[in-house]
């Protein structure tokens, strides 16, 4: 699919990370008022294509002084989803994934309910090895709405999901997750190289798309001393009450 066919907030974001491959951290991209006339756009579609940037954790916005190229995380932000494959270019290694299966599935309950649709309705099923320097890092299982199918014929070993996902319309936007602890099982332990029992990090996440409709319901499960998440948060203050 070309260009013209994507969203125009879509088109300036991938124009704005082309740019970004060249940039080093803490450069400055164009204001919003040079967006809008660079791009011949409205100052919302200009903070749209930037936001999804933002919420990758490419770049960062500073109030009163611009949008700058953020630097490079070791870890994954809990608050952000970054792809994979953008993640670990980040940590200067090389991403690619084995596909084990691709195809079209009846939904299972727990996926019907997560992306809002009857039960054994056909959805487009992807389980991936998901590696970094050719080592398992995460085994996940993917599912997408029906209308995905077209993805299916992407180089999902290759390249992102989310990216071939943008390329036929559909653009993840936002989404919310679980995280916890399980034991590997015996399939666990085959695909990712550790053993019965050993700690992984579960994560189950829905992710929305520019319209708000469910998009993808995913589970990955990380090798526990292979993948990490950082966390900011604030400290809540506890409310001192009189007896």
């Amino acid at each position: 699919m070309t260009d013209s066919f994507l969203p125009r907030y879509v088109q300036i974001e991938q124009a704005l990370r082309r740019r970004i491959a060249d940039m080093r951290s803490g450069d400055a991209l164009p204001s919003d008022a040079e967006l809008c006339d660079e791009f011949n756009v409205s100052r919302m579609t200009a903070r749209q294509a930037v936001q999804l940037l933002v919420h990758e954790g490419l770049v960062r916005r500073a109030a009163g002084r611009g949008t700058f190229v953020a630097a490079p995380p070791s870890h994954r932000q809990v608050t952000n989803l970054v792809t994979f494959s953008a993640e670990m270019r980040r940590q200067g290694r090389v991403p690619s994934s084995k596909v084990v299966f691709a195809g079209k599935q009846p939904a299972k309950a727990e996926q019907a309910r997560a992306l809002g649709v009857g039960r054994g309705s056909r959805l487009v099923v992807l389980h991936r090895l998901r590696l970094a320097d050719s080592k398992p890092i995460a085994w996940e299982a993917t599912v997408l709405r029906r209308e995905c199918e077209r993805v299916l014929v992407a180089n999902l070993e290759r390249g992102s999901l989310h990216r071939a996902l943008c390329d036929i319309g559909f653009v993840p936007t936002e989404g919310r997750a679980n995280i916890r602890a399980e034991g590997a099982s015996k399939d666990d332990a085959e695909l990712l190289g550790v053993a019965v029992g050993d700690a992984l990090l579960v994560e189950s996440r829905i992710i929305t798309d520019q319209h708000g409709d469910p998009l993808e319901f995913t589970v990955s499960r990380y090798a526990g001393d292979r993948y990490q998440l950082d966390a900011e948060f604030s400290v809540e203050q506890e409310r001192m009450t009189q007896a």
